[in-house]
């Protein structure tokens, strides 16, 4: 039985950006537009109309901004996911919008291919965060000295490995043949790891976990940011 598409909502305050959005969305069978918006409000009264699967949420606008938008919607449709899309370096409004509840998030300049599978896991609750974002994040990662002293979350040493590892975008099949545990051992430290660090998401756990510095990603992971 074939799937319904998935129904997606743009929001961008720039026309062209929304038409290229339009365009990208139109080339793909499986996914589906309902709708546009030009500031963060419209996008909310969309949201309560058209009901859709996932928002392509923009940063910076007029009215309301993309980090108040995604946690209104996040806060009255939590069946809607939203990626954030940007063209700014700032890390503070990536962290922002990953606390406010964006599950995904990637530069405009992304690929076709690469944003589609990112709308695609969003649907299914998947997180994925693009290269250029994790290095933006990264870049703020602190020392090791200052994870031990900032880490207040109670991580076990193995939810740290596990953390690393979503941090560096493994999957939980991945982590499992990394870490050499079984994958329902990697999903219940990934729900612990959630639980400690009061994220909804593995967006947000990794934001939470980057600003913190928490952990510190392994050299033979950097290759995958």
């Amino acid at each position: 039985m074939k799937k319904e598409p998935i129904r997606v909502l743009i929001v961008d305050d720039h026309t062209m950006i929304r038409s290229g959005l339009r365009l990208f969305l139109m080339a793909f069978e499986d996914l589906k537009l309902v709708g546009e918006a030009a500031n963060g409000e419209d996008a909310i009264q969309l949201c309560a109309r058209e009901k859709p699967d996932v928002v392509l949420m923009d940063l910076v606008m007029p009215v309301m901004d993309g980090v108040r938008a995604t946690r209104e919607i996040r806060s009255h449709f939590p069946k809607t996911q939203v990626v954030g899309l940007t063209s700014f370096f700032e890390s503070d409004l990536i962290q922002e919008m990953l606390e406010a509840g964006a599950i995904s998030f990637l530069m405009k300049n992304v690929s076709a291919a690469e944003l589609a599978n990112a709308i695609r896991n969003a649907r299914e609750g998947k997180s994925i965060i693009s290269a250029d974002i994790n290095n933006i994040l990264k870049s703020n990662q602190p020392s090791s000295k200052m994870m031990k002293q900032k880490d207040r979350y109670n991580l076990s040493a193995r939810e740290r490995e596990v953390l690393a590892c979503v941090i560096a975008g493994l999957s939980n099949a991945d982590i499992a043949q990394e870490l050499v545990i079984s994958l329902s051992t990697v999903k219940y430290h990934v729900s612990s790891i959630l639980t400690k660090l009061n994220a909804s998401n593995r967006a947000e756990a990794v934001s939470t976990a980057l600003r913190e510095g928490l952990v510190v990603v392994p050299d033979r992971h950097r290759k995958k940011y």
